[in-house]
Order: C-alpha cells, then structure tokens, then sequence
C-alpha cells in the first residue's frame, strides 16, 4: 500500500511540472519574453539588430524515476529562432551529455539516468545558442540550474544508537529519562518528508516519549529494581509528521533501573548456633552471620552490634567490609563450669540511610545467637595466686616457708600433685610436699649472701601429668643479726709532734651486713686494753659515727712514733654483737701551719701518698722491666757464644772485625780472604822476560817465596808500589771486561796503611822479619780490647814453634 502511495505522488508531480512548463512555454511563444542576454556576434550589435534573448525557466526534475523513456527536463529556446532549424543548442557543465542530453534543433532536455536527491540536489549547466553555418554565437552562454525535487523516499533512521539510559527505581511519574533523535535525509524545506515524529512501540506500560523531542519519561510511579532491574523500550520515529503514507524507523532504548536504598537488612534465620571450647583464647572468632539485604552497592553496607549486657561483657561483634557479615568473637575468657551456654542478641543495621524512604520502616533486623561452651580438660589452677613468701634467715632445715593451693577446675576435680622447677632452685634450697604443697627449707639460708629466691612451682593432675600448670613464686629471706659490725676501712691517722690536747685526729664509722628492720644503731668504746691510755679520747656521736680527739699536750716521735687505739663497736641487735678494730695513729714532724712534713715510717709515707692501687701498679712495672733486663741478657750471651763459634770456624778466612784504632781505615767490616787469595796471579807480576833482574825492583824468581814473603814486607823507599798498582788496575779492567764476574763492592785493601795513623800498625806485614821471629807477646798488656788478638798471634807463633821442631 505503501509504494501504491508513492508512486501515484510521483505522478501527480509528473503532472504537475510537465503543466507548469507547458504555460511557460504558452506565454514565451505569444509575446517576447524579458531579454537574458545580448547576441555574442558583434556584427550584429553594430548593424543596429534588436535585442533578443533566450526563453526558459528554472528547471526540475523528480528524482528516483523508474521510466523506461527518458525524462524530459524543459526547453530552451531564443527568440530569434525561427524554427527553420539554422540554429544550434548546445549544454555543458554538470552531467551534460551523460545524464542530461539536449535536441539541437528544439533544446529540448531529457534526463537519461535516474537521480537521487540524496545525493545531489541540484546541477549547474550552462546554455548556448550558435548559428548552424557559422558556429558563431547568436545569444551569450547563460547559466541554468536543474535542480532535483524531492520525494519522500528515505526513512528516519536512529543514528546514535544503541541508547541506554537509567533512572532511579521509585521515581514520581514524568521523571526524565533520557532523550533520542532520528534522522530523515529528504528535503526538510520541501513538504513534510523530512518532519518526524516520535512514538513508542513496546513499553509503553512504564515509559512514555515526547513525539517532537524525542525525550523519555516515566509513566509510572512504582518502577521497582528488586522487581525488574531493566525495561527494552521500543521508539519509533514517523515522517510525513506520522501521516498516512509517511516513512519510520525504529530502535531499541535499554532503560537500566538504579537502586536506591529502600530494603531494609533481613536475618535469613532468627537463631543461629555455634560452639568453642572453653579455653580458647580472647580474640578467637566463634562464628559469622549475615543479615540480607536486596539493595546493591553501598546501600547493602552493614554495621553489627551487640544488644544484650551479657553479649556485650563476654562477647564483640565485628564487621567483614568485603562479604559484609558479622563475625563473633571472645571477648572473655570462657568457663564451662561456671556458664555452658550463652546467649546473644545481634542487631544489624543499614550504614547509609536514605532519608526519603524512613517512612517504609525501620532499616535494621535482630537474631539470636546461642553460644555452647565445650568442656576440656583443663590443669589445676593456683588459689590464692599471691606469689609472696617470707623466712627468717636462722630457720632450721626442714621449716615450713609457706603452702601453695591448687586445685582440678574440671567437674571431676581430680587430686593435684606439686613439685620444684629445679631450674629455678639448682641448689635445691627449697623442697615441696607433693601431696600438700608445703614449701620447706632444704638448706642453711643466709640472706647476706642471697635475700631473694624465685622459684617456680608446678601443679599437675595426679592421673595425668601432662595436665600442668605453673606458678612463680618470691622468697624473702629476713635478717636477723648475725653479723657483727666493723670498722668502714683500716683506719690510719697522723697527728702533729705539737698537737694541742681535744684536737680531732679521725671520725669513725662502721659497717654491717645485717639490716634491721627497725634500721642501725652503733655504740663506740674504747677497747679494755686501751682503758689505761691517757693520749687519746674516744667520744661517741649517737650518729653512727665516733670521733677521736687528743688528750695530752704535744708528742715526741722520737719516743713512739706509732700508737695502736682498740675501738669496741656494738650494735643494737638483738641480740647485741660487737667487734673491735684498731685505729693506727702515727706521730709526724709537721711545720708551723700544721701541716705533714715527713714521718718517721717510709711505709707510712707511701701509703700516704699512693693508694693500694698504685702501689700494684708500680710492683707490676718493676717486674716487668726485672723481666725485660733478664731476657736481654739472656739474649746478649747466646749471641755472644754464637759469634764465637763462627769466629772459630772461620778464623783463617777472615780478617777478625775491630775499630780499635780511631780515626783510621774503619775498616770495620770482614769480608772473605780466599776470594783475594784467588785473585793472585804471581806469573803476571814477573816481566815480559820471564823474570826481572834486582835492579827493576822486581820479586826473586821462586814463586814459594815470593808467596810467603809477600804479607811481610813493609813499606820502604826501595820498593816500588807501581808493581801492585798495576796488578791490582789490570784485574780491575779484567773484571769489568768480564760480564760473568760479579762485582767486588766491598773490596778493600790493606796494602798500603796510612802514615798519619797515631799508633804503630799491629799488622805482620809492617815487619822485616819472617813471622816465627816477631813477638806478639806484648799485645797481652794491651787490655781486653786485644785479647783475643793476641790470643791468635800466640796461637800461630805455637804453630811455626812446632813445624821448626
């Protein structure tokens, strides 16, 4: 029915325009019409010719023709076309000679191709007239427009969708939701195509829509999320202004209903029921509950509490923030004997109220909660738990301290054992009766040597052992006099040779271990052996203290320089000990202010002066240097006998070390003879003859003597030096020619001994005489220094003695 519509519209615009442009071209044909243009031939400006132009109107075509014939357009035509066919049309511009095609001869336009408005609404063409023969242009180019009239053929289309919107559930009817928009792309300036109008399809039950905005409202008042938590509502859009023969298009609206907080938290169950053990410790949870509610998000956050004042004491109530449930805890320690069941009221209650809906009723639920305690065996506990005990110090062995009470807290309160932590007592001072749990001494207390013990005792069920408990307990240990008092240190005085009688020479005081409750209490005397002494008195403060005074004019420490005083000390006991102690008083010299100068007692002056520990100190120095003295010694002598071992090994080799001399070679250090004995080459000596006369100075011709004759010459003005110098000059260059020969850095020479020296040379070789006839007995008188230089020349003329023999 629809396309029956469309199409009989589409021929009644046909129609419509093909009358329109017949009366056009009726009036054009019967007078001239109004002048477009003026002929493009100047030619015929010139000659004078009337203006003419060209005769069409604006042109339309309908789009979406379905024809088989071509669609005629419209005509144009110049009024100086005389219809015998010596004019030409021509089009150009948009779709000219594609879509639109003209007759030469009549301009008639036809469109060849169907058009879409949609697409382009109009076309701009431009128009000429031109002489057949020539070419030329008889009217100027004009331009025209073929514009494309609509029709309604496209329907609204909802170009934003999917829409989804939301509302809170219980809104009052008309509350806005949201709003949508359709789309129509036919010609909103040409007829009611393109006006739309809106309605709705599915959903109208709860939902309305504005037909101009498009906006969705409420329809009802009672839109319930608990209920149904989203609608699908269906909106149609209508052109034509929805009417008959009009196009629509639909779409689908999600309309999501939010939750306000208008459920109240409801307990599934009035009563729940848990169970624990009794001992479990305060903070152990005994169970969750969860009261429900159907709201969502924060309106289902949830705060517990406890209701009842029994709950309250022995129980607390906490909340889960992630599951919102109540978790139960201890907050008491449990009793099986004393209550085996308790019962608590748990209330809950919305976190986040919404004032608008406090008129549905009270947001908040309560349930019981019954809680079992379970009985365990449990050790015996401590009755009274005072932990104090208190003996005299002289208490016999085997007294009664005190008596620990423990009893079975279990309904079947079974016997209880006792015993000693002997890691508390290792000396086993105390004992326990394991029947009665009396504590008694098991030692000889003393309480100057421990006042306190802590010990701890043990409880365990007589038929299970592992059933144990424990308790710590103090002793006190009570004084009692026992010890006697004494003095504070070994008093020492001094008093001046001239002291004047009742000056104060020393204050007295005392110890003692013991500590009365009723605090110290001294009494000073003098000792009875000390009754006949008239050069000192003895005065007793009544403070704890006594002071010692002289009782004679002046002292002579040339007859006693030392005076021992006896002082009697008793406390208050009771019952009442004493002790004597000797105060030691000596006699100095002192100069006239009253001031110590010396004593007679070097011991008495040290002690004066250094403390007992300075006096270790300086000991503990001495020894150590004693100590230090003994180890050098010790160490010098075996270095001694060392060196002398060596020396005897080696005495041929080496020339023996001294710096007896002064100011002379220094030739103070040894250095190993053979290497020089080595070096002696005695067939170099001797001329290039092979031998030299006396008169060239040079050595007798038997090697053996030259060899013994050469350490004993002496230096003389008839020898010639220049033999060694030449000797000694060319082993040198051999050496340092010689890459494999290590250098001789210590080499020294005791060829020539200097003339400046002040004693006489001690060597042999300072002597015309062979070695058998010189003395050295001489050297003997020379000191220790050249003992045992001479003991070696001794040694050596006792050699050549016998080899002559």
């Amino acid at each position: 029915m629809a396309k029956g519509l469309q199409g009989f519209s589409r021929t009644m615009l046909l129609l419509f325009c093909a009358i329109q442009e017949l009366g056009t071209w009726a009036m054009h044909t019967a007078a001239e019409g109004p002048g477009l243009g003026q002929s493009g031939d100047p030619a015929l400006l010139a000659s004078g010719r009337v203006k003419r132009g060209w005769v069409w109107n604006q042109f339309f075509v309908v789009e979406e023709y379905t024809g088989t014939e071509p669609l005629y357009v419209g005509k144009i035509h110049s009024d100086s076309d005389e219809g015998d066919g010596s004019i030409k049309y021509t089009i150009s511009g948009e779709g000219a000679g594609t879509i639109f095609l003209i007759d030469e001869i009549t301009g008639d336009i036809h469109a060849t191709e169907r058009l879409d408005r949609e697409q382009k609404t109009f076309y701009t063409l431009r128009a000429q007239a031109r002489d057949r023969q020539t070419d030329q242009l008889l009217e100027p180019e004009s331009e025209f427009i073929i514009k494309v009239q609509d029709i309604n053929d496209s329907e609204p289309r909802f170009l934003e969708g999917p829409y989804i919107g939301s509302v809170a559930e219980l809104s009052p009817i008309g509350t806005s939701v949201m709003q949508v928009m359709a789309s129509d792309a036919d010609d909103p300036t040409y007829g009611s195509s393109a006006r739309v109008v809106y309605s709705v399809l599915e959903g109208e039950q709860h939902f309305t829509v504005d037909s101009k905005t498009g906006v969705i409202r409420t329809a009802v008042a009672d839109l319930d999320r608990e209920t149904q938590d989203r609608y699908e509502v269906v909106i149609r859009a209508t052109d034509m202004a929805g009417q008959l023969g009009g196009l629509s298009g639909s779409t689908t609206v999600t309309i999501v209903v939010t939750d306000v907080n208008d459920n109240p938290p409801r307990f599934p169950q009035k009563m729940y029921q848990f169970s624990i053990v009794e001992t479990a410790p305060v903070g152990t949870a005994i169970g969750r509950v969860k009261a429900e509610d159907s709201d969502v998000g924060e309106n289902t956050d949830m705060t517990y509490q406890v209701k009842d004042e029994e709950g309250v004491e022995m129980f607390k109530v906490t909340t889960d923030s992630n599951t919102q449930e109540a978790i139960i805890m201890v907050q008491k320690p449990l009793d099986y004997e004393s209550k085996k069941v308790h019962t608590v009221v748990v209330e809950a209650l919305n976190k986040f109220v919404d004032p608008r809906f406090v008129d549905l009723g009270t947001f908040r639920d309560q349930t019981i909660v019954r809680v079992s305690v379970l009985d365990v065996d449990e050790p015996p506990e401590f009755r009274p738990p005072s932990n104090l005990m208190e003996v005299q110090e002289d208490a016999h062995i085997g007294s009664v301290v005190g008596v620990v009470t423990a009893l079975d807290p279990d309904t079947a309160n079974h016997p209880v054992r006792y015993a000693i932590d002997r890691s508390t007592d290792t000396e086993r001072i105390f004992d326990i009766d394991a029947n009665t749990g009396a504590i008694v001494t098991g030692k000889v207390l003393d309480r100057e040597t421990a006042g306190w013990h802590n010990i701890t005792v043990l409880a365990m069920e007589a038929d299970n052992h592992s059933q144990v408990s424990r308790a710590s307990l103090r002793i006190r240990i009570l004084d009692v006099n026992d010890n006697p008092p004494e003095l504070a240190t070994p008093y020492e005085a001094a008093v001046c040779e001239d002291a004047k009688p009742g000056q104060l020479i020393q204050t007295i005081s005392v110890v003692d271990r013991d500590e009365p409750q009723s605090g110290h209490r001294f009494y000073f005397t003098l000792a009875p052996e000390a009754t006949n002494n008239h050069h000192f008195s003895l005065l007793d403060i009544k403070d704890n203290t006594a002071a010692v005074h002289t009782q004679r004019m002046g002292f002579n420490r040339q007859e006693q320089d030392v005076y021992l005083l006896p002082i009697l000390v008793v406390d208050s006991g009771p019952p009442a000990l004493s002790s004597t102690g000797t105060l030691t008083i000596r006699i100095c010299g002192c100069d006239s202010n009253g001031a110590i100068q010396s004593c007679n007692s070097t011991a008495y002056v040290v002690a004066a002066t250094l403390s007992p520990g300075a006096l270790i100190a300086l000991l503990v120095c001495i020894l150590i240097l004693v100590v230090l003295v003994l180890l050098i010694l010790t160490l010098k002598r075996h270095h001694k006998s060392h060196l002398t071992s060596e020396d005897d090994e080696d005495m041929r080799d080496n020339v023996i070390k001294y710096n007896d001399e002064g100011g002379g070679e220094q030739d103070t250090e040894a250095y190993d003879m053979s290497a020089l004995r080595s070096l002696y080459d005695f067939s170099e000596i001797k001329g290039g003859d092979g031998g030299g006369g006396p008169g060239d100075g040079g050595l007798s011709g038997n090697p053996a003597s030259e060899l013994r004759a050469l350490p004993q010459w002496v230096q003389s003005p008839d020898l010639d030096f220049s033999v060694f110098r030449d000797y000694i000059c060319k082993k040198v260059e051999q050496a340092d020619e010689d890459i494999s020969v290590p250098p001789y850095d210590s080499f020294q020479t005791y060829a020539f001994e200097g003339s400046d020296s002040p004693v006489p040379s001690l060597s042999s070789i300072n002597t015309w005489s062979s070695g058998s006839e010189q003395d050295f007995s001489y050297l003997g008188g020379w000191g220790p220094r050249f003992r045992q230089l001479a003991a070696l020349y001794a040694g050596r003329r006792g050699e050549e003695d016998s080899e002559e023999s």
